[in-house]
């Protein structure tokens, strides 16, 4: 097998890309767009446009009292499903677009599998539904928000879910040509559809988690003991991203879809420097 393409970026040594790698190229960083629209939330809710606690049938067509609230879709304690059903086999999201979302949410009530707030339960649709609410508690496109309240406050410009096709990086199948990523533009978009390149991404980590320019982090990012962090697999792509409170941080960017081996390497580098986080995947 030939090796995978990887990049690592830390506060304990300078940036590197390795086998056909780019810093600055962009790429897909699938869930880790979670920990951004995590952070357009809670700037939002800083704004007065809206409340943590504010149900989602405030700003979408749901059941009425479902009991869902935008916290608990930010915590994954809204009882949804890891997935919006009937996904396809390749390239499941494609098909998931607003009207997919749409006919979702109106019948959430029957996908619940536990009532709101009683249990964790990692979901990408709950995501894809915080997005739409967002986007309709500001009466703006989620992109914009994001822009708005993330992205231009932190000076960070290389984050999108379109790059220009010259500046993708895609992993490389048969014959060395480069692999069709998954379509993630659609309704998926919050929950993992960014692409970002990855010096900007760790740009991002460090003013989020490190520095807080933002403020206290938003509850999207994931906690191992004291480790605050985030990963993100596509189907040729992984991504995890973490920091400890004394300010050790680590992103580690593959294209392979193998997260379990990108976040073990973020895991050890942290370990290798001194931090030994909890194990967190």
């Amino acid at each position: 097998m030939p090796p995978v393409p990887t990049c690592v970026l830390s506060s304990f040594d300078a940036p590197r890309a390795e086998h056909g790698h780019d810093l600055d190229q962009f790429v897909q960083i699938g869930s880790l767009s979670k920990a951004l629209t995590g952070t357009v939330l809670v700037r939002l809710a800083s704004a007065g446009v809206l409340q943590l606690d504010d149900p989602i049938e405030q700003f979408l067509r749901a059941p009425a009292r479902t009991g869902i609230t935008l916290r608990h879709l930010a915590e994954h304690t809204s009882g949804l499903p890891r997935l919006p059903p009937r996904l396809r086999r390749f390239d499941p999201y494609a098909s998931f677009g607003t009207h997919a979302l749409d006919t979702v949410v109106q019948r959430l009530d029957s996908l619940t599998g536990s009532a709101p707030g009683r249990t964790e339960e990692y979901s990408n649709l709950g995501y894809a539904i915080l997005g739409a609410a967002l986007s309709s508690a500001a009466g703006k496109p989620y992109e914009e928000l994001l822009k708005q309240y993330v992205l231009a406050p932190l000076n960070v410009s290389d984050v999108t879910a379109d790059p220009p096709p010259d500046r993708r990086l895609s992993a490389r199948g048969l014959f060395g040509l480069p692999r069709r990523p998954w379509t993630m533009g659609g309704a998926i978009l919050p929950a993992g559809g960014l692409w970002a390149t990855p010096r900007e991404a760790a740009r991002l980590v460090t003013a989020l988690l490190v520095d807080r320019t933002l403020g206290e982090p938003a509850p999207s990012w994931q906690r191992a003991g004291s480790l605050l962090w985030h990963n993100g697999a596509t189907r040729d792509a992984s991504v995890f991203a973490g920091a400890m409170p004394d300010g050790t941080w680590v992103l580690v960017h593959r294209l392979s879809g193998r997260a379990e081996a990108t976040d073990s390497l973020a895991i050890e580098l942290l370990k290798e420097n001194g931090t030994r986080p909890p194990r967190c995947s």
